[in-house]
């Protein structure tokens, strides 16, 4: 696929806007990308002070807008980034998540990385990214399991 090419439409259910994340992601400015990504989800959550998220909250999260996150990781990564990459990642080995870790470089020699040791370049593994901070506890990542699990409604 194209995606440098690719025309994208940042659409969202709740007005949120995507073109700062658009613009990190489009300079490879893959950390700030991440954060700014964690900030988006957060804040369509309504979970700003808190910084992360409950399961109810990766439930209810507006399928558009978790859409929209997943095209423009996957566009600016040229398919290597993405919530979607991510599950199919996932899915492919097993829905193992030690696998997973190991697969995504989030873990390496049995230990689950700290964000401050992952890769914020293109030369990660494939499904590195996004981590957000706060809302992707690596080794615990409840969140991101919930949303493989229980949400295939936003997958391209």
């Amino acid at each position: 696929m194209d995606y440098l090419h690719t025309q994208l439409v940042l659409s969202s259910d709740v007005g949120a806007n995507y073109q700062p994340l658009q613009e990190l992601l489009n300079a490879k400015k893959f950390k700030e990308a991440d954060q700014e990504t964690s900030r988006i989800i957060c804040s369509i959550s309504n979970r700003d002070e808190k910084g992360w998220l409950k399961n109810e909250d990766i439930l209810n999260f507006p399928c558009t807008d978790l859409r929209t996150i997943c095209k423009v990781w996957e566009k600016y990564s040229e398919g290597k980034f993405g919530f979607s990459i991510q599950k199919h990642i996932y899915d492919s080995i097993g829905k193992d998540w030690d696998i997973f870790g190991e697969h995504v470089g989030w873990k390496v020699n049995n230990s689950w990385l700290k964000y401050s040791d992952l890769t914020f370049d293109i030369n990660a593994p494939e499904g590195h990214l996004p981590c957000c901070p706060g809302w992707i506890r690596l080794g615990r990542a409840v969140n991101l399991r919930v949303l493989f699990r229980e949400r295939n409604d936003y997958l391209l």
